[in-house]
């Protein structure tokens, strides 16, 4: 029932994958932890293969349009598909657990609608999953083998070759690991690790980085531990950690964090301040503030204040700092693994409304630096037109501006001979896809 809830949100408001499941739980009052973690099983494996379900759906339909049934159905339709073939990864069938599912749905649904849907129940089960690429050029099945739309492979073939646009879908198409960043305003390094042990987390070091673990094994989830509460620790991924690295303010620096809900950048930039100095936390969302306000506050933030404007537009009350820290807001292309239905909302236009957002706010942000200064520019996307195309531009128009090393190296460079920026790429290097140039005014 949380699944089929969850889905029939996501395609009714757009909800992200998170937001649509915890919402579902709360107006259902669903307060087991163990079904949670199945819905989201379901939820999230059932989003990132998406397209593969719904064409295997629509050669068994046949005629019939998987519009014609209501909101719900769909929903179960792509849940059936997904428990009873693709998660047993094509094997015999279970026939009792399919009728099983079925008479969930029709307590849930009603038996009406999941009736219209029933004479295909037996098609699901026994349709060859090869159909699917039957009569489909080569960009279609690449993008139906490897969960991802056709648009999107096109573009990656046309920027990073075969070989590795599918070595990346590949990487889509597996569980992302788990990253925190600990919080030395709260507690130091080794007493953290402690205390994270006596709970049962164990972590591994990632060398390249100052403060990044990745999450080895929990025995409950994070953010219900002693030490999440308190503040000792921020689950943040490790591309996002490296940005604030990257970055390095020094105690007693002024600083902009544009775009700084829900927090995680203002509380590590923070951290590397020692709590010393000045950061001015800018985003236009009230709603995201709050969260902001609320993270900032575990994690012992108290020298930055929340400014609630829009980067785009000039900054309020004439700052000037020595640093800019801008991720703005991307198509998010470099995070298909862990929030899979942003893939299917996308399109190539999307990339070019983003792309003129993002150009705004760098112009913007960039009147605020001071002589000397730094803005460091961010995004969590994989595209040329948000990343180097923006340094390229913003560059020529902004002549007092030059790239800055930035380190530590732990990406490859970046794309169109801009060899001083960063890359990450999921594939490589098991994080979110990840663009980073240090811009330093003269």
């Amino acid at each position: 029932m949380l699944a089929i809830e969850t889905l029939s949100w996501m395609q009714m408001q757009k909800l992200s994958e998170p937001l649509a499941l915890a919402r579902t739980a709360g107006q259902l009052e669903i307060r087991d932890s163990a079904a949670v973690r199945v819905a989201h099983t379901l939820v999230y494996e059932s989003v990132r293969r998406q397209n593969f379900i719904d064409r295997f759906i629509k050669l068994a339909l046949g005629s019939k349009a998987m519009n014609e049934f209501d909101r719900g159905v769909r929903a179960f339709l792509r849940l059936y598909v997904y428990q009873t073939r693709m998660a047993k990864n094509w094997s015999k069938v279970d026939v009792r657990e399919a009728e099983k599912i079925a008479m969930m749905a029709r307590s849930i649904l009603g038996w009406r609608p999941v009736g219209e849907a029933e004479p295909f129940l037996g098609s699901l089960l026994t349709q060859s999953p090869t159909a699917v690429y039957e009569h489909m050029g080569d960009e279609d099945q690449i993008g139906l083998r490897t969960f991802h739309p056709s648009w999107f492979v096109k573009y990656c073939l046309n920027v990073f070759g075969r070989t590795q646009t599918i070595a990346l879908f590949e990487a889509d198409a597996r569980k992302s690991s788990t990253y925190i960043r600990l919080n030395t305003l709260k507690m130091d390094e080794p007493r953290i690790l402690e205390r994270l042990e006596h709970e049962g987390v164990r972590v591994a070091k990632v060398e390249e980085l100052r403060y990044a673990y990745e999450v080895v094994e929990s025995e409950f989830p994070l953010v219900r531990t002693a030490s999440f509460k308190e503040g000792l620790f921020y689950i943040q991924d490790k591309a996002s950690c490296f940005a604030s690295e990257a970055a390095n303010p020094k105690p007693g620096t002024a600083v902009i964090d544009a775009c700084a809900a829900p927090g995680a950048k203002t509380s590590y930039l923070a951290m590397l301040m020692e709590n010393r100095g000045s950061i001015h936390s800018v985003d236009y969302a009230r709603r995201r503030m709050n969260l902001w306000k609320a993270e900032t506050r575990r994690m012992g933030v108290k020298i930055a204040d929340p400014l609630i404007a829009d980067a785009r537009y000039a900054l309020p009350h004439n700052l000037e700092v020595d640093m800019i820290v801008l991720d703005p807001p991307c198509t998010g292309t470099g995070t298909f693994r862990k929030l899979p239905s942003a893939k299917w909302r996308l399109t190539q236009n999307s990339i070019d409304r983003m792309a003129e957002i993002q150009w705004q706010m760098l112009n913007s942000c960039a009147r605020s630096v001071r002589d000397g200064g730094t803005l460091l520019y961010s995004t969590c996307s994989l595209t040329i037109e948000e990343n180097e195309m923006q340094i390229e531009r913003f560059l020529k128009w902004n002549t007092d501006f030059s790239l800055a090393e930035i380190r530590p190296r732990m990406g490859l460079p970046g794309l169109r001979a801009l060899e001083q920026c960063q890359r990450l790429y999921p594939h490589i290097h098991n994080s979110n896809g990840f663009f980073i140039a240090k811009l330093r005014k003269n």
